[in-house]
Formats: C-alpha cells, structure tokens, sequence
C-alpha cells in the first residue's frame, strides 16, 4: 500500500494533475489484489486493497504489474516508460486521460 500511495501520490501531485479527478486502480496479479483508491486535489484519497475478482468496478484509470515491479518503480530502480513498452506494465485509461498521463509520466 505504501508503494502504490507513493507512486500514485507522485503523480496526483504533478502540476498536470492538479484539475484530475479520476478513480484509479492498480491490479497486482502475483498477490490477488487489487488497491483502488481515487486521485482528486493534487493527492490520492482512499486506497484500500481488495481481492481480485470479475465483480470490482472498472477504474477509469488502471494499471497492472507485479508486486516486485511496483517496488522497482517507487524505489527508482525501474522507469515507467521501459517498463510500460516491454509490457511489464499495463496501463489502460480513456483517451483523455492517457494524454494528461503521458506528460506526468
């Protein structure tokens, strides 16, 4: 939770998401968890963590890696941009959002 408070944190935070007010939601499929939350006023509200299932409402903003690879990103030793191209990271949003998410990322 700690990790994907930073990561997430990190980008609510940026300049470019100051207006964001979107769900957001990180699968981690090596632990059956999800952790969804929201990011609104330059922070992230609510994350909470929920088992994975077909009956959790879609994000308007997701992502899904691995566990490990969350700790790489927080801790510096992965950048988002490698790891989104060779697929270790998954992001799917609406086309607005993928545009904004490009400058934060």
């Amino acid at each position: 939770m700690t990790a994907l408070d930073g990561f997430v944190g990190k980008l609510a935070a940026a300049d470019a998401a100051r207006d964001l007010d979107r769900s957001v939601s990180c699968r981690l499929p090596d632990l059956g968890q999800v952790v969804a939350g929201r990011i609104a006023r330059g922070a992230v509200h609510d994350l909470a963590a929920e088992p994975d299932g077909p009956s959790l409402p879609k994000a308007d903003i997701r992502l899904t890696m691995s566990s490990d690879d969350l700790l790489a990103l927080t801790s510096g030793r992965l950048a988002f941009t490698p790891a989104w191209a060779s697929g270790r990271v998954k992001l799917e949003a609406g086309l607005r959002d993928m545009l904004r998410l490009r400058s934060l990322l």
